[in-house]
């Protein structure tokens, strides 16, 4: 029988043979690599001394991060806030009754054309017409026992009294003539203003009652935006203000300017209205199409800007890489910046730079603080 202790050493001193070769080979292969770097070494040196002797700039910048630069120099910058408004006619009503009656005609049909007091619709009158007969037959008593009683007074015959109340006869029922004959007229629906009939609501036959809508009318000659502006832009717009209009619907642009500012903030969304003109000659605008508004909210004819895309920031705050020169050598340095507004990609600078500075355009993802750089190309912003 095999003495498993005897067996156990064995392996010991078996596994203990392999590592001592292992760790001799490693230690070989490492001497072989390290000759052949202190040669490659050697050869490089060799080589940057021979190309040295031919071309006395190739140092020049070894090691520099490769950037391109751009100067800071004042210009124009403004900025623009994107809202969203409709369409709106200044004569777009619903005309409703004035009385309760049934309908007996209606006199136009959606998409006429209609002019100012034009009859629209007639409701029954029947009522009011008997009435007005009966008040133009007493007033004719009245009128003609008033004329009497008014030369019986002039040759002083009867009493002042009864001339007096012959006189009050005749005016009471004048005037209760002229109220009956406004209530008639009530039911004579009429165009209030030139337009296009856009809906009608009533049809022949039916009743209709004080107040209830009957049609609408829009006029499109008097066409306007109104949009809702963000209570924190109040100071920013103004009337005058230049404005791009944009409709989707019909992929069409336009320039104009804000006609109006509203003076009151509405306490559920926290916004107040504007209103922008539209061209009185075009007919492609409908009430409460769409609109995209650019209104500009500010402006600067001689503002410091620069990408946004190269503002960083940091624990301290947003920051850019400034270049400097330094013994003939280019080095990028970290400069801390306070932004303005943002506008079309591109950042006003209100604190920190100055005119004539130079930036770390691209290559500033690589360039760290203190790193020396090397010019690409240059641009001026």
């Amino acid at each position: 029988m095999i003495n498993w202790k005897y067996s156990l050493a064995v392996i010991v001193i078996s596994l203990a043979g392999c590592q001592i070769d292992e760790l001799a080979e490693k230690k070989k292969l490492l001497a072989e690599k390290s000759s052949e770097l202190t040669d490659l070494q050697v050869e490089i040196e060799q080589l940057e001394a021979d190309i040295m002797e031919l071309d006395s700039t190739f140092k020049d910048g070894a090691g520099a991060i490769l950037i391109s630069m751009i100067d800071i120099k004042p210009s124009y910058f403004e900025h623009k806030i994107e809202i969203r408004g409709e369409v709106a006619s200044r004569k777009n009503v619903t005309v409703s009754a004035e009385t309760m009656g049934r309908v007996l005609a209606v006199n136009v049909k959606e998409g006429a054309t209609v002019r100012a007091g034009q009859t629209l619709l007639r409701l029954d009158a029947e009522i009011l017409e008997n009435n007005i007969a009966e008040l133009e037959t007493s007033l004719d008593l009245a009128t003609t026992v008033y004329e009497k009683q008014g030369r019986l007074w002039d040759k002083q015959i009867g009493t002042e009294v009864q001339y007096l109340q012959a006189k009050n006869n005749k005016e009471s029922l004048e005037r209760r003539l002229a109220t009956a004959r406004s209530q008639r007229n009530q039911a004579y629906v009429k165009a209030p203003f030139s337009g296009v009939v856009d809906l009608v609501n009533i049809k022949q036959g039916e009743m209709a009652a004080a107040g209830m809508p009957l049609l609408r009318i829009v006029n499109m000659s008097e066409m306007h935006i109104v949009a809702d502006v963000p209570e924190r832009y109040l100071s920013g717009v103004k009337s005058g203000d230049s404005v791009e209009v944009f409709f989707p619907s019909i992929g069409r642009e336009l320039a104009s300017k804000v006609s109006a500012v509203g003076q009151v903030i509405n306490p559920l969304n926290r916004t107040f209205t504007v209103e922008v003109d539209l061209p009185t000659n075009e007919k492609d605008y409908k009430p409460n199409m769409i609109a995209v508004l650019k209104v500009r909210d500010y402006e600067s004819p001689q503002a410091l800007i620069v990408p946004s895309g190269i503002i960083q920031k940091d624990n301290i705050g947003d920051y850019l890489y400034k270049v400097t020169e330094n013994k003939n050598a280019l080095e990028a340095y970290k400069v801390h910046v306070t932004l303005g507004k943002t506008y079309a990609g591109t950042t006003e600078i209100t604190e920190g730079l100055a005119s004539g500075d130079r930036l770390v355009n691209e290559g500033y993802r690589e360039v760290t603080d203190g790193v020396k750089v090397t010019k690409a190309e240059k641009t001026t912003l």
